[in-house]
């Protein structure tokens, strides 16, 4: 296999920033709204070569077309196209025809977690590391108009950072309505195992910050905790303590970052038996006391 090259955030903001005819773009460490664009400015950068975004990418065509080869497998993508690949997907470039435009927007797993907070849309809860749908115009230009909505607020200095995070949570929301309206007929026909998944993230979603335990969500999708972990270690590459620890500490930052709350509040609302344990277990899976997350 070919050598890759990693386009992070970091990355391309460097390349945005070296082109002026992009101005009207925003890239930060977390989050890139891009208006407008030619995919023919990636292609020129990397022709050929394979490339690894390391975060959750979305992108809308608005014109014309291009062949593209997305975690090992081709495509072609037309005007009306909406393109989702999560974090760490391979794409290479093949070809695309000269008029091709499009808009999208990449998001990392911290926005992410913030933004959703604890019900996560299936479209991204981990069962699928890609997908392509066709949308309606009348589809493409509310997804348009929500996109730019975001550029707009996250360009206006008097407009707060929860304004953004919603309008971040309202496209991937409507995304998600979008894939459960036109995904291809083979992702329908779902397997018991991706059944019993996507019924464990939607547990998850619900009841994380009231129950801690693996045996609550096994027992609630009638199966043993091993065979619940090893299916949703399967299906998204994560165990399922993994994907519970997540959304406990995904409501946590976002308590702590944007509420006035104490401390020792927010650990009984996330049902932990005292501050200490809460303050231990949350410093354990990210490096940060609550405290000096919430200076960050």
């Amino acid at each position: 296999m070919a050598k890759f090259t990693s386009l992070s955030l970091a990355r391309f903001k460097e390349l945005i920033e070296a082109d002026s005819s992009l101005a009207a773009n925003y890239i930060s460490k977390r989050l890139a709204i891009i208006v407008d664009i030619s995919p023919q400015f990636i292609f020129k950068q990397f022709a050929s070569t394979p490339i690894l975004v390391p975060e959750m990418r979305l992108l809308i065509i608005t014109r014309g077309w291009a062949r593209v080869e997305v975690n090992m497998v081709e495509h072609r993508f037309n005007a009306g196209n909406i393109v989702y690949l999560a974090k760490n997907g391979l794409v290479r470039f093949i070809e695309a025809s000269p008029d091709i435009r499009g808009a999208g927007m990449a998001i990392d797993d911290e926005l992410f977690n913030l933004a959703i907070s604890s019900n996560i849309p299936e479209a991204f809860n981990g069962h699928i590391r890609d997908f392509v749908i066709s949308v309606t115009p009348d589809e493409q230009q509310y997804f348009i108009s929500l996109h730019r909505d975001l550029y707009n607020n996250i360009s206006n200095t008097h407009a707060g950072a929860m304004v953004s995070m919603s309008l971040v949570a309202a496209i991937l929301w409507l995304i998600d309505a979008l894939y459960s309206r036109h995904k291809p007929s083979e992702v329908v026909a779902q397997s018991r195992q991706q059944r019993l998944f996507n019924d464990f993230i939607a547990l998850v979603g619900e009841h994380a910050t009231s129950y801690h335990s693996l045996d609550f969500y096994a027992q609630r999708l009638c199966v043993t905790p091993r065979y619940m972990s090893t299916i949703v270690k399967e299906i998204s590459g994560k165990t399922a303590k993994q994907w519970l620890d997540d959304t406990i500490i995904a409501r946590a930052k976002v308590e702590l970052k944007h509420s006035d709350k104490p401390v020792a509040n927010i650990s009984d609302d996330l049902n932990f038996p005292n501050p200490s344990f809460f303050n231990k277990y949350f410093k354990r899976l990210t490096g940060y006391t609550p405290s000096q997350f919430r200076d960050t």
